[in-house]
């Protein structure tokens, strides 16, 4: 026969089943107000905030951490300011579509910087970042119970996260509001001086007074839009390749060109470019300028020259590619030209 529990047990029971409650509400109402209180509505966590949260018990709701360090704020590689602004983003966006939904009660983003809570870091296993978890409920163990969000290098990075965490949490982030490019008054201001410029330049036009009645200006936009495709610097600007890096071995010493296949330097791509600008100048200046001279000794002399540098810049680019690749272009060069 079981036993019924006294009645100063069940008061007991339910005297802590209360405080619980009561407790995990108002840790609930506390970050709400801290939420509110962030422009983007991410919560910044130091330690005793964290340690309440996960010492109130059993909670209702996720945390999605992102894992921050200041020190790294500046630099090219991980772009960690680029991926907490996305991150900033989602949050923000979240708060706007869920302002009468049970979701804005079920997730909360937080961030932990590096420099005021180290301590978590280590709770969470984070060695490197970027790096990013989502803390479902009744986590207990950080390290293994946490959920880390892949972050890649996607152009949608903010909506490929939300999509990440719909499917891992099933709350909707909803549509990702990202800020316009300009301002209403800033809007207004450029549309109003467009107003006012565009009968001065019908006037420039007409009379063809403008920059681009300008041959000098053709010639330098050519020139650069050349550099530009033979220099390889639209690879550099989509993948983010920088200009050069430290030696490893000897952080005083720069590294300016990759040996080896699929990668190079961006400062690689702008010498070559400049090699390949100089052959396209002086095939330009044979086939425009060299050909209307009158001395037949200086075309001469002119069109060598140009032949002599056009071989030598030539002879570089194939050079740095047998130093990266190790293939030679033998019917080019001979093998001993590289001994």
């Amino acid at each position: 026969m079981a036993m019924i529990p006294s009645k100063p047990t069940i008061l007991l029971l339910l005297t802590l089943t209360t405080i619980t409650h009561s407790s995990t509400i108002t840790l609930v109402s506390d970050l709400h107000s801290l939420r509110s209180h962030s422009p983007s509505g991410v919560i910044h966590l130091n330690d005793t905030l964290l340690d309440r949260i996960f010492r109130s018990g059993a909670n209702s709701f996720h945390l999605i951490i992102f894992f921050d360090t200041l020190q790294l704020h500046n630099q090219p590689e991980p772009n960690l300011k680029s991926i907490k602004s996305e991150f900033a983003l989602i949050s923000k966006s979240f708060v706007i579509n869920n302002q009468n939904s049970l979701f804005l009660h079920k997730a909360f983003f937080c961030e932990i910087e590096l420099g005021e809570s180290k301590h978590n870091f280590l709770r969470f296993g984070v060695h490197a970042l970027p790096d990013i978890r989502i803390v479902p409920p009744g986590a207990h163990d950080l390290k293994s119970d946490s959920i880390p969000i892949n972050v890649g290098d996607s152009s949608n990075l903010a909506e490929s996260m939300a999509d990440f965490i719909n499917l891992k949490t099933g709350i909707t982030i909803g549509t990702i509001h990202r800020p316009p490019i300009l301002s209403k008054t800033q809007l207004g201001l450029v549309i109003g001086g467009f107003l006012i410029w565009v009968p001065f330049m019908i006037k420039k036009v007409y009379d063809g007074e403008t920059m681009f009645h300008n041959k000098r200006i053709w010639i330098c936009g050519t020139l650069f839009v050349y550099f530009f495709s033979v220099s390889g610097c639209m690879f550099i600007l989509i993948q983010r390749i920088p200009l050069f890096a430290m030696d490893r071995k000897d952080p005083n010493k720069l590294i300016f060109f990759f040996q080896g296949h699929g990668m190079q330097f961006g400062a690689e791509g702008m010498c070559v470019g400049f090699l390949f600008t100089i052959v396209g100048l002086l095939f330009s200046l044979v086939n425009r300028m060299v050909v209307r001279m009158k001395d037949s000794m200086m075309q001469r002399l002119m069109m060598v020259g140009a032949m002599i540098v056009s071989f030598w810049a030539v002879k570089q680019v194939v050079r740095l590619n047998h130093w990266k690749t190790g293939y030679a272009v033998h019917a080019y060069l001979p093998s001993s030209w590289y001994k």
